[in-house]
């Protein structure tokens, strides 16, 4: 049986990896080839991605694949959403496109919806509305008279525009469209009314490209700057929650997800988009998936709490820390993750101990109480939107998957279990590659469709685990004890 060998570019917001993959069988192996970091640069007030560095570092890391003398049959890009880049008529990067993170798009949303209601915005593309997407910053260089914009030929959101610089063929893949807020879900095709609002057409974008086709292949310099060959460059999932999904193991479609990492993302999959009162007042969104899918979900604030205290407790390693918060009182203290006290504060630490005192609740006092803390509000976040999901999905939810680096973390995915009442199976913590890797395979025809791919995924996790629920009443008047504590009551 032949080997099938492929490359995945997978773009975080911090760093990226270029990664080989081979699939032998039911056998898939996922190596890391190079990892770099995607630098943000501070310049004259604003902040800016440099993609010129980022392709260097793409070019270097397929460069070392080609190196090894190893044969692959496509290459895929995966990135975060609703950040683009700006080409003039002869193809040059016209700037260095902005960072989600720059302060120009604060209070934009507020300007649009003077003249696009908040809730017209909504029904038109069923995405959350949140200051950085693409509609936002569109309007914010529009207002502020960017040159870039009024001289760009093609507006190419990151992984496109990377796939541009690889190929020369400009497209705009589906699902990193749909993060912009631009795109009727429905139609799949941007919205022309939020388009005319913009003074945008979508021609500037490119084909509309779906996951699993092609985009084009290596153009000659690439070629010579890698040493690879003509090698093809396939639309996979191209917005990275896409293609985390899209390695969700699932044998049905009656499932949760939770992609678990800095940040947690929880939705379902849905045939058809649910844009209603109900998705409008909870504010769930819709996002591009594989297969015409959409995605419906909402952002939680994840590990980013736990990240930040760590930072505050050097000496500890995260053993030790599981280990106290095992041993601490259950349910001492609960907190709102998503509390925007929590977004970025000096201190985290103190930061839950004031909400607690603000809440009438003890205080942490060791590691293993804020880690307790920490750990318990989660779960309990988690019960309270997988509750708002059953009221919105088509299907019944029989189990919650998670994905990504949460998938390692055992006291949490325990604790979810039981605050959910659902089981909870554990996928793979490289999800986000292993998506983007099994759509070039799907593409190659090494898999015939999403359920056979997910099929494969399913016979290669050697480690996935199950966690049933077990302690149903006590968490239940946890949960309780939580909405009262968080005002949700």
């Amino acid at each position: 049986m032949a080997i099938h060998r492929f490359a995945a570019v997978d773009l975080g917001a911090t760093s990226g990896r270029v990664i080989l993959a081979a699939i032998d069988g039911d056998e898939i192996a996922l190596e890391e080839i190079s990892r770099f970091p995607d630098p943000i640069i501070e310049m004259q007030g604003h902040f800016y991605w440099d993609l010129p560095a980022i392709y260097k570092s793409v070019i270097e890391g397929l460069g070392a694949i080609a190196a090894r003398g190893v044969a692959i049959e496509s290459v895929g890009i995966d990135t975060w959403g609703v950040d683009f880049a700006m080409f003039g008529r002869d193809g040059a990067l016209l700037r260095l496109p902005y960072c989600y993170r720059d302060p120009h798009t604060d209070g934009a949303p507020e300007k649009f919806f003077e003249r696009m209601p908040c809730k017209t915005l909504y029904e038109k593309t069923g995405i959350q509305i949140m200051n950085f997407n693409s509609v936002f910053q569109f309007d914010a260089l529009r207002r502020n008279g960017c040159s870039a914009l009024e001289a760009a030929d093609k507006i190419l959101f990151i992984p496109d525009a990377l796939a541009y610089m690889l190929t020369g063929n400009a497209v705009t893949e589906y699902t990193i469209a749909s993060t912009a807020q631009m795109i009727d879900p429905r139609t799949k095709q941007w919205d022309p009314d939020i388009m005319n609002e913009l003074g945008l057409s979508p021609e500037k974008f490119g084909r509309m490209t779906m996951s699993g086709d092609m985009i084009g292949t290596l153009t000659a310099e690439a070629q010579r700057l890698t040493g690879l060959g003509a090698v093809p460059v396939v639309a996979v999932a191209s917005h990275d929650t896409g293609s985390a999904v899209a390695a969700v193991p699932a044998e049905d479609d009656n499932f949760a997800y939770l992609s678990s990492g800095t940040w947690s993302l929880m939705g379902i999959e849905s045939k058809e988009p649910i844009i209603d009162e109900r998705s409008f007042a909870m504010n769930f969104t819709n996002e591009g998936g594989v297969e015409g899918t959409v995605r419906v979900l909402k952002n939680i604030c994840g590990m980013w709490l736990l990240e930040r205290c760590r930072a505050e407790w050097p000496e500890t390693s995260y053993s030790e820390i599981a280990t106290a918060a095992e041993r601490s009182e259950p349910f001492r203290s609960v907190i709102n993750p998503d509390a925007p006290c929590f977004a970025n504060p000096p201190s985290m630490t103190e930061a839950i101990a004031d909400y607690c005192r603000r809440t009438g609740q003890p205080v942490p006092e060791s590691v293993g109480q804020y880690a307790r803390c920490i750990f318990e509000s989660l779960a309990l976040r988690y019960r309270q939107v997988i509750d708002m999901l059953k009221t919105l999905s088509p299907h019944p939810i029989e189990k919650l998957y998670v994905i990504g680096g949460g998938a390692r973390n055992e006291m949490l995915n325990r604790f979810t279990a039981d605050a959910t009442g659902i089981p909870v199976e554990t996928g793979s913590s490289e999800s986000t590659a292993l998506g983007n890797v099994m759509m070039q395979a799907k593409h190659a025809g090494v898999a015939g469709s999403v359920a056979e791919m997910r099929g494969m995924i399913r016979a290669s996790l050697a480690d996935s685990r199950r966690y049933e629920p077990t302690d149903g009443e006590r968490w239940q008047a946890a949960y309780e004890m939580y909405l009262r504590r968080t005002g949700e009551a």
